[in-house]
């Protein structure tokens, strides 16, 4: 077990020491040390081993060159030297092919002319002893250099590689803003970074009793189907390696964890390999920390693996795989650690940000609808509506939908759009927005108080018909019965009038009594006539639908513009580009008939079908709106579904809403806990 910086290092390169004539090293001990010669199928040459001592020879393994051409490809575990001869005539495509750390001497001018430039050096013409044994001494300095040259070629370019991917891991890191995905990226991301086979993610929190712990939220092990447990919980203290690590603020390397160094303070866990049979045997432990060095949890990966495909199941596939972790999988996860920190605090304050964000835009929207107490909450449930009916067309398996998904983004702006789709109507007039019945109130109150005024005309008439006396008669008394079915006659017109003023859902003629009744007359106390109700009047009564007439239902319609207007202002983010368009749609029809653009269906996207569907439902089924009664969902689903056979809605996004029973999530809902 060691602390970082420490950590199972790599076997150290041969060193390279000088020796010339005068000191006392062997240079056949210094040949055995360096590198090995590989001579050719005939053994050692006579004359090569007469240039070396007993004792130097008993230091220098030979090795038949065969063990190294057979390598495919070459090996460059050590420092090779190798000698050939005319005897391998039928290798020299091969030598000729050898890595560049291998250095080969010719043997003879044969082989000699046959290597040509790939023979780094020729015996042929060397005679003397002392002279061959030096060359060879050279030799092996030279694959001694090369082959440490290479490995540090190859060094270089695995680190060149693994900070160019710790670059692009950072900026990967740094894009993703949800923090489950981020925890999965950073998982898979360091998994493969370190070469291992499982990894968790630890956050610091606190338990019941106010005390620190870590509390896994994600593992990902390469080896198990899944691992779903994350009741699991370790103290900030030594009696785990997570908690050591957490404790000391050190990453922690373990090689073996049934094989701890004498003194280790933790003992390792047993608890995944209880729940799940797995055995964590290799591990590293990194702490994370936040940009004003508190704890943020620890970061842990288990039995880092010699094949990347290998699948640890049991004793002998740990043994066989399993590998410790070296320096540089320390490093590369410190890097990693320091980098998720930042990337989750990130994650961390673009949520809160998004909360606010989202808690401000109800708030507002329900400012708006509050403006009129009787659709309070209806923005709230046309969001809750348009994101269910959005989850809906994406379960289908059939038709024109079912290849649609949204994004986690893509539902967000969707959801923000129907939440803002009537912001508009902030700026339409309030006697207008909250308008019940067709007259407005102070026209209906004028009509009722002329027909009292008629009644009253008639009645001062019948005292001018009994000399100014107003004494009732008896009953049958012709003149009161007259009186009577005179008032009984206002007052069957009067009631007309009111009905007349009751708002219908669906388009009615106005009732042609009402034309004569406009063109009745009664004088005033000055004698001046006029009429039972004046023009202005009927023009309001005889509205075919709802409460308003085209000059009113204009300035409600103007809602859809404003809020384009109103959106439109506001700088939105690129994953929000869209919004405007959805929100200042949702009155558009697929035949062209809407507004404010009469837009076709090609140009409807499916976002703004979508927002149309559950703005007109929640319309329609609201049961606190004054001008009209709660329509039952069967009752709104029968006139959604005749506009869409009409070619105003998506028949198959109807029919999807309808088979779905998706809207019944908003039916009797409280729109505060939406």
């Amino acid at each position: 077990m060691t602390r970082s910086p420490m950590g199972p290092r790599d076997a150290p390169l041969p060193s390279v020491q000088s020796c010339d004539r005068h000191d006392g090293c062997s240079m056949a001990r210094q040949m055995a040390h360096e590198c090995v010669v590989y001579l050719g199928r005939q053994g050692v040459p006579e004359e090569l081993g007469a240039s070396l001592s007993a004792e130097q020879r008993a230091h220098v393994e030979w090795r038949p060159a065969d063990v190294y051409l057979k390598q495919q490809p070459f090996a460059d575990v050590e420092p090779v030297v190798m000698i050939a001869d005319n005897a391998q005539s039928d290798a020299f495509e091969a030598l000729r092919n050898a890595p560049s750390h291998v250095v080969i001497l010719a043997k003879d001018q044969a082989s000699a002319q046959a290597l040509g430039h790939r023979a780094d050096f020729s015996l042929a013409d060397v005679r003397n002893p002392v002279a061959t044994a030096r060359l060879l001494h050279i030799a092996c300095r030279l694959a001694v250099s090369r082959h440490k040259g290479t490995r540090m070629m190859r060094q270089l370019a695995r680190t060149d590689d693994e900070y160019r991917e710790l670059g692009q891991v950072g900026m990967a890191l740094m894009s993703e803003h949800d923090l489950d995905d981020l925890i999965q990226l950073i998982l898979r991301q360091g998994k493969r970074l370190t070469e291992s086979d499982a990894g968790a993610f630890l956050f610091l929190e606190l338990d019941e009793n106010g005390n620190r712990i870590l509390r896994p939220v994600a593992y990902k092990v390469d080896s198990l189907r899944g691992v779903t447990s994350t009741a699991l919980k370790y103290p900030i203290d030594n009696t785990s390696m997570v908690g050591y690590a957490a404790l000391t603020k050190e990453p922690v390397v373990v090689a073996n964890s049934r094989d701890l160094p004498p003194g280790t303070p933790f003992h390792p866990s047993d608890a995944l390999r209880e729940e799940q049979g797995y055995w964590a045997r290799g591990m590293l432990a990194m702490p994370m920390f936040t940009q004003k060095d508190a704890l943020l949890g620890v970061l842990a990966f288990m039995n880092r693996k010699s094949d990347p495909r290998a699948i640890l199941k049991d004793a002998a596939s740990f043994d066989r795989y399993v590998v410790p972790y070296e320096d540089r999988h320390v490093r590369l996860t410190r890097a990693l650690a320091s980098m998720a920190a930042v990337s989750i605090e990130n994650a961390q304050l673009h949520g809160e940000i998004e909360h606010i964000f989202e808690s401000f835009l109800k708030a507002a929207v329900s400012a708006v609808d509050a403006r009129d107490p009787t659709t309070a909450g209806h923005s709230l449930r046309v969001a809750s509506l348009t994101a269910g009916l959005a989850e809906a067309v994406e379960r289908v398996g059939s038709g024109t939908y079912r290849d649609l998904r949204f994004t986690a983004q893509q539902m967000r702006e969707l959801r923000f759009a129907a939440l803002l789709h009537d912001i508009g109507k902030v700026a339409v007039r309030e006697d207008v927005l909250v308008k019940a019945k067709k007259l407005p109130p102070i026209l209906w109150e004028r009509v009722n108080a002329r027909f009292d005024l008629i009644r009253r005309t008639m009645e001062l008439e019948r005292c001018k018909q009994d000399d100014g006396q107003c004494v009732l008669r008896a009953s049958g008394d012709g003149v009161d019965e007259q009186l009577a079915a005179q008032i009984q006659e206002l007052e069957r017109l009067r009631e007309i009038v009111r009905a007349a003023n009751e708002p219908d859902v669906l388009a009615r003629e106005a009732d042609a009594s009402l034309r004569d009744i406009a063109q009745r007359t009664f004088h005033r106390a000055d004698g001046r006539a006029e009429p039972y109700i004046t023009p202005e009047e009927l023009h309001f009564l005889q509205i075919a639908r709802g409460t308003l007439d085209e000059q009113e239902r204009s300035e409600i319609e103007s809602h859809v513009q404003k809020t384009h207007q109103f959106l439109n202002g506001i700088p939105w983010t690129d994953n929000l580009r869209n919004l405007v368009t959805y929100a200042s749609g949702h009155h558009e029809k697929l035949n062209g008939t809407g507004y404010p653009k009469g837009l076709t269906e090609r140009d409807i996207p499916v976002q703004t079908r979508l927002i149309t569907l559950a703005d007109m439902f929640d319309a329609l089924t609201s049961s606190d709106r004054p001008y009209k009664s709660a329509v039952p969902a069967d009752k709104a689903l029968d006139i959604i579904r005749r506009e869409a056979d009409e070619g105003m809605l998506d028949r198959e996004l109807v029919n999807i809403m309808t088979e779905s029973h998706v809207y019944e999530s908003i039916l009797g809902q409280d729109w505060r806990q939406l």
